[in-house]
């Protein structure tokens, strides 16, 4: 008895040309502001292979078409959220913790509530762990958090709160105990952010190169570990839209690896990757 099946490309064999991988390049710079060097290849190649193994196409280039005609919208964005997905921890860069915990008091001002943009917050991390610090030095004082990024996937992955239990490793112990659950039966292994703090925190969907939605001025922006990935005239022009809500005398943190001199003369420099607004 003969049988037939469809024919499936040999997604093994399949190569990311230079051509094709220019458009992909230059689509994200067009759409986040990113720019991939030649050392990106391989990275583009391995986040799109399974959408052209899910899609039984053989070519990156048929993958490009299909993103960028008009009734590809969503699978754009799906490509979108793989090529910009950044990695991120709990507590990463502790010293810009210990300086918020010396200062949240101080934005207290007449009373107000202490709001803080978590500005590329990624699948979540950055914005919970400022909960758990907020949470313990206020109390029940009023404070905000509004986290964004530009990729949906991690958006929901964020607002979920879930994670690897390894996470656990970078969380202080009190934390652990006071804003942490641990799975157990389906759930073991992983690490649930309580629904306290993860109803406090307000996730957007927002594009860095795009005007910022009305969110109100903020006592602190983080904006970690992003700028890296633009050019100098992106740069700029980030920045200046984030610092229009920034309330004088708010802070802007940036990646230790990061710095905003000659990006923004808006600025005074506090110490390393923290910057006040006069």
């Amino acid at each position: 008895m003969t049988a037939y099946v469809f024919h499936q490309p040999n997604l093994a064999a399949v190569v990311l040309q230079e051509k094709e991988f220019t458009q992909f390049t230059d689509l994200i710079y067009r759409i986040a502001g990113i720019s991939m060097s030649a050392s990106k290849k391989p990275l583009v190649t391995s986040r799109l292979a399974k959408r052209l193994k899910h899609y039984g196409l053989a070519s990156y280039g048929e993958y490009f078409k299909m993103i960028t005609a008009a009734s590809g919208k969503s699978e754009l964005q799906m490509a979108v959220d793989l090529l910009t997905t950044n990695e991120t921890h709990f507590f990463r860069e502790p010293k810009h913790f210990d300086f918020l915990r010396q200062h949240i008091l101080s934005l207290r001002k007449h009373g107000k509530t202490v709001r803080i943009w978590s500005a590329a917050c990624s699948s979540g991390e950055e914005p919970y762990s400022i909960a758990m610090l907020l949470d313990e030095v206020l109390g029940i004082a009023p404070w905000e958090i509004i986290a964004s990024d530009l990729s949906t996937r991690v958006l929901e992955k964020a607002r979920n709160g879930l994670y690897p239990m390894e996470r656990m490793l970078e969380i202080p112990q009190r934390y652990l105990s006071n804003y942490c659950l641990k799975g157990t039966g389906t759930q073991e292994g992983t690490l649930l952010i309580e629904r306290k703090l993860r109803d406090r925190v307000q996730f957007e969907h927002y594009n860095l190169t795009e005007t910022p939605p009305k969110l109100g001025e903020f006592d602190v922006i983080f904006l970690r570990n992003v700028m890296i990935y633009f050019d100098l005239e992106t740069k700029r022009q980030v920045v200046s839209r984030l610092l229009s809500l920034l309330r004088p005398g708010g802070h802007f943190l940036v990646g230790h690896s990061e710095t905003l001199n000659g990006i923004s003369a808006d600025l005074r420099l506090v110490q390393p990757a923290i910057y006040q607004k006069p």
